[in-house]
């Protein structure tokens, strides 16, 4: 069960994938120590410019001469009045006075600039000879898919029910992510609407293992071995997890996300799109809590997300997490700070030890 078509055609040793989480949670130490460990470590590439992308997939590959991926974010469309932005600026004003933010003038996102920048990073995908890459919020048109598939990569596409998953192997893609309701951050729908993409990982992994026939992974909540095992017994080729590495000493993400995550309970997790405009699970806090009555008003990604940006950089630096967004899978107890190596380690111990019993 350890060892399988998704590992052979991914050439890596054990079926586990660290989630590409975007915003500089995944470093070049995480995604190395993660294939040096016999898994595939993921680049977050959402938020980088080309010339950061291409900067950190040499680091990454100074660092480990295994495979990696890439992960991508599907440009989409966003439409947004101005009112929508004043207004979300207005209610954001006091949060930036407690921070003394000086919200500068911004560039607003746009989709033909976010296509361009989507172009411009799948070069640099092909140009660097990246083995595998990945993509959230959507599917890539055919000529892309046709393009990355000429310089033989592998596509991996992110699902949140049934319907999105047969599309992701229609068009051609060859793996597949069943995003389960108890994943953190944000939600991978991009057919169905959020409600309809709350499925819970049980209940949508052998619903995709029976109507799709390229590997599927789970994610959403998987922190150790058992998860690991219960996914394989579903079906699953694999597992991705993302909030177990992202407590990892090896990762990018800040002292504070890491503590309150160690700290949190499973019933502290929360459904939100106050951060960035589109529905992610964090650790609730006062930014979640303030801007809650406001929710379902704020501008759709990325307009949202631009607009909270200094505010979530000035908590950063503040140390104040009331106002960061803590992103968190449902399972936090389970969380440790421990080295990459310890937790793979552990992770394959466990499961070989329940595959034996």
């Amino acid at each position: 069960m350890l060892h399988n078509e998704m590992t052979k055609l991914m050439q890596i040793e054990h079926p586990i994938i660290q989630a590409p989480m975007a915003g500089g949670i995944t470093t070049a130490k995480l995604v190395a120590a993660v294939s040096n460990s016999g898994g595939l470590g993921s680049i977050g590439a959402g938020y980088l410019t080309p010339a950061q992308l291409r900067k950190q997939i040499k680091e990454v590959k100074q660092l480990t001469t295994r495979n990696f991926g890439v992960n991508l974010f599907i440009p989409n469309e966003c439409k947004v009045s101005n009112d929508q932005i004043t207004n979300a600026n207005n209610v954001l004003q006091p949060i930036r006075d407690k921070l003394n933010v000086q919200q500068d003038k911004m560039e607003m996102p746009t989709f033909s600039r976010m296509s361009e920048l989507f172009n411009e990073q799948i070069k640099i995908v092909i140009e660097e000879k990246v083995p595998i890459c990945s993509f959230t919020f959507g599917i890539p048109t055919k000529e892309v898919i046709a393009e990355l598939k000429q310089n033989k990569i592998i596509l991996i596409g992110t699902a949140t029910t049934v319907r999105e998953a047969m599309e992701i192997e229609r068009i051609g893609m060859d793996i597949v992510v069943g995003q389960g309701s108890e994943a953190g951050g944000h939600r991978g729908n991009f057919i169905n609407n959020f409600q309809e993409g709350l499925i819970g990982l049980m209940s949508l992994i052998p619903q995709v293992v029976d109507n799709v026939s390229i590997p599927v992974i789970a994610a959403g909540g998987i922190m150790d071995g058992r998860g690991l095992m219960a996914s394989l017994c579903l079906g699953a080729k694999g597992v991705q997890m993302g909030t177990a590495f992202l407590a990892c000493i090896e990762s990018g993400a800040h002292p504070l996300h890491k503590e309150a995550i160690l700290q949190a309970s499973e019933e502290q997790t929360v459904l939100t799109r106050t951060f960035s405009g589109k529905w992610a699970r964090g650790i609730k806090n006062n930014f979640i809590e303030e801007m809650q009555e406001h929710e379902l008003n704020l501008p759709d990604f990325p307009v949202q997300n631009t607009l909270t940006q200094s505010i979530r950089k000035a908590s950063s630096s503040q140390n104040n997490q009331d106002f960061m967004s803590l992103w968190s899978g449902q399972s936090p107890r389970l969380a440790k700070n421990q080295s990459v190596e310890t937790f793979m380690n552990s992770i394959i111990t466990d499961a070989t030890k329940l595959r034996l019993t």
